[in-house]
């Protein structure tokens, strides 16, 4: 299963590289309006959706966990067609959007954790980013009304954090695929 992943390390890169642009944008632009931070989002979502399925559908001949990729991709893909495509929504509805969003997502990326445990060291990352997934979709839960400074700076923080946690492992992923051979 790892060598299998592997193959595609860089599609996890990609995927913290993205998370970080997005949180460099939401740090840079904490005030902008409800609208323009619903666009940022969906289109976020959207691509790390859209990487996150085609990573499940290249694997999915040869691993047996394909379909949590392709169930975290559909999650990612739905929300950000709901907020690409309906930009008017209200913040409650974002910030509940994102939440079930994160709380997807975090449960996912443990759970793929979980089956790399044996295969792949450093796992304990891919952990650590679906629990703080986890707790990021509880906090947005219990701060729904928050404004949108807030929720941009929370994003922030947390596509940071993924975006890191996210490079981290696909780096990992990298060295198993092309493993430097010692004479």
């Amino acid at each position: 299963m790892i060598h299998e992943l592997a193959k595609y390390w860089w599609l996890i890169v990609l995927r913290g590289v993205l998370a970080v642009l997005f949180a460099v944008v939401a740090f840079l632009w904490p005030a902008i309006t409800l609208a323009i931070l619903v666009i940022f989002l969906g289109a976020y979502l959207l691509v790390d959706g859209l990487f996150a399925l085609i990573h499940g559908f290249r694997v999915m001949k040869t691993d047996s966990s394909w379909w949590g990729f392709v169930l975290l991709g559909l999650a990612g893909i739905a929300a950000g067609l709901v907020c690409l495509f309906m930009p008017g929504i209200t913040a409650l509805f974002l910030v509940t959007l994102v939440a079930l969003w994160s709380l997807v997502t975090g449960i996912l990326e443990i759970v793929i954790a979980i089956r790399l445990r044996k295969e792949l060291t450093g796992e304990w990352m891919l952990i650590v980013a679906g629990i703080f997934s986890v707790i990021f979709g509880i906090l947005l839960f219990m701060q729904p009304l928050a404004g949108v400074v807030v929720i941009s700076w929370w994003l922030g923080v947390y596509a940071l954090f993924l975006g890191i946690f996210l490079l981290s492992v696909g780096f990992r992923l990298k060295k198993v695929s092309n493993p430097v051979k010692h004479h």
